[in-house]
């Protein structure tokens, strides 16, 4: 009973130091929770549109396809046995015919609103009968193209593998500015948390020295001052997810009520796994501050 008392007690303790340490540095406190947050803010900012552009470009991925257009010549029997050709080329998944009036109707369709510029054409359609070929595999693309375009009366077979590329290429660059990122904001925060401890560690220097003198262990002296990084992180990291919660749902619901084909991420569960993980880092982070701050001073 004694035993469990006196764990309640040393609890109480650190708790109490914590706060009190807070509330003596008032403005070095609010200046770490100012830099956690603005750090994990940033942080958070980047990795939703890290996670965006992988998810937009796992979307694109899924939907090339190679468009094969015919030639003006090409008669009902060649339309035939193209599309018999490609459906037995491996990898061919699928294959649909598209003819000149349906590519003209769906180019209206896009244009919406717009659909008048179409009225100077008159009559004349331009477009070509065509087939959308999908593959079983982006990779596979490279492979069908050229053979799909040496058949007889083909026009031509595009496919739209630059624009993937060119995203991919994106999310290869994010992905390395955010490492640089990540470590640069980390170092700021680990700074700022390190000097605020520091300086709470230094006003009670002389208390620090008696307590290793009576025989505290380091782990007794320095649970406090650990106690007080880890809330301010955690306090940065709170006020971040707030304010990255609000910036986000204010910005998805733009999205969808004005670029609707957008695939982007909805908020949930979303933003509760990227809180999670800004809560962990801004803890860890004040953790560590306090933990390196400490090592000058316990080796008396």
């Amino acid at each position: 009973m004694g035993y469990m008392v006196m764990r309640f007690s040393t609890k109480e303790y650190f708790v109490r130091e914590t706060y009190k340490s807070v509330r003596r540095n008032g403005f070095m406190s609010f200046a770490s929770v100012s830099t956690v947050a603005v750090a994990l803010l940033v942080l958070g900012m980047f990795l939703l549109l890290f996670l965006n552009t992988n998810n937009m470009a796992k979307h694109l991925e899924s939907q090339v396809q190679i468009s094969v257009y015919m030639q003006d010549a090409a008669n009902d029997a060649d339309l035939n046995n193209t599309k018999a050709a490609i459906t037995k080329m491996p990898g061919v998944v699928k294959v649909t015919y598209i003819d000149k009036k349906a590519a003209l109707k769906r180019f209206e369709e896009r244009l919406g609103d717009q659909k008048q510029l179409l009225n100077a054409l008159g009559k004349d359609n331009p477009f070509p009968n065509s087939f959308d070929v999908q593959v079983d595999k982006p990779e596979r693309i490279k492979e069908v193209a050229p053979q799909i375009s040496k058949l007889p009366k083909i026009e031509t077979a595009k496919f739209g593998q630059e624009i993937l590329e060119n995203l991919f290429q994106l999310t290869r660059i994010l992905r390395f500015g955010g490492v640089v990122l990540v470590f640069f904001l980390a170092m700021a925060t680990l700074f700022i948390i390190s000097n605020t401890i520091r300086l709470t560690v230094f006003a009670r220097r002389k208390e620090v020295t008696i307590m290793k003198y009576v025989g505290a262990t380091d782990w007794f002296i320095r649970w406090p001052f650990l106690l007080e990084g880890m809330s301010l992180g955690f306090i940065g990291a709170v006020l971040a997810s707030i304010i990255l919660a609000l910036i986000y749902n204010s910005m998805v619901d733009r999205i969808h009520g004005t670029l609707q084909f957008l695939p982007i991420l909805g908020a949930s569960p979303l933003l509760w796994w990227v809180s999670l993980g800004l809560l962990v880092a801004g803890t860890a982070i004040g953790a560590l501050g306090s933990f390196i701050s400490l090592r000058k001073f316990l080796r008396v």
